[in-house]
């Protein structure tokens, strides 16, 4: 086994010479990740939305099993993600187990509760600020939603940046579903579980590294935007 400095050293040259299987697992995990998170934030900024304005039977248990998702194993999602999509479940005739789509929604449902979870608390903070005003306009529900998503969106941003930090490095889940086939679902968590057992350690500090990089690229961007959003709020 090559000692770290080797190790190292391929992993840079494979960085930095564009390895073609180094850029298609790079993307694919982009991809799909990207994918679960828009997903996600289409379904939890509303319903985290909805969880501070709404009246209805049930918001405590919803925010109550919405926080326990947060938590839940993603072997877990990845198990129920993968007996809804098999042959003999109730989306079998899909066909989409082992493909990128049943990675997106295992990665969606991973991602979804955080970002509801997440959401709600930005936004309840500022409907406590705003109460007053919007019982003086006498709007709805919806309308006070409305607002308070566009006036948090700053704020929503960083959620949906955690969002993609949990769903990157989601291994789990994505193995179960997607099944780690070459040239078609293997992304990068995946492939550096794989490798590391094969002993072909080069590819895997490659993946990451890029996975590091990644990571203190969405910390640095989630700082930045609530500087931003500071300066904007006392300016």
């Amino acid at each position: 086994m090559p000692g770290f400095t080797e190790t190292f050293g391929l992993a840079l040259q494979l960085i930095f010479s564009g390895s073609r299987d180094l850029v298609e697992i790079v993307m694919l995990s982009l991809q799909v990740s990207i994918s679960a998170v828009l997903l996600g934030c289409l379904v939890g900024l509303p319903l985290g939305a909805w969880l501070v304005v709404g009246k209805f039977p049930g918001r405590t248990l919803l925010q109550v099993l919405i926080n326990a998702f947060m938590g839940l194993p993603p072997v877990v999602i990845g198990l129920v993600v993968y007996l809804a999509l098999s042959h003999s479940g109730p989306f079998g005739v899909l066909d989409l187990l082992y493909s990128a789509t049943a990675m997106v929604i295992a990665q969606m449902l991973l991602v979804t509760p955080l970002v509801a979870a997440l959401a709600r608390q930005h936004l309840d903070d500022l409907y406590l600020e705003y109460r007053n005003l919007f019982a003086s306009l006498n709007l709805s529900s919806w309308q006070i939603a409305r607002a308070l998503l566009w006036d948090a969106r700053y704020s929503l941003l960083t959620v949906s940046l955690a969002g993609f930090g949990r769903a990157i490095a989601e291994v789990g889940a994505v193995m179960i579903v997607g099944g780690n086939i070459n040239h078609l679902t293997r992304v990068m968590t995946t492939t550096i579980a794989l490798e590391t057992s094969k002993g072909d350690l080069g590819l895997a500090l490659a993946l990451g590294i890029i996975l590091i990089s990644l990571s203190v690229t969405v910390n640095a961007a989630v700082m930045g935007l609530r500087s931003s959003a500071r300066r904007l709020a006392y300016a």
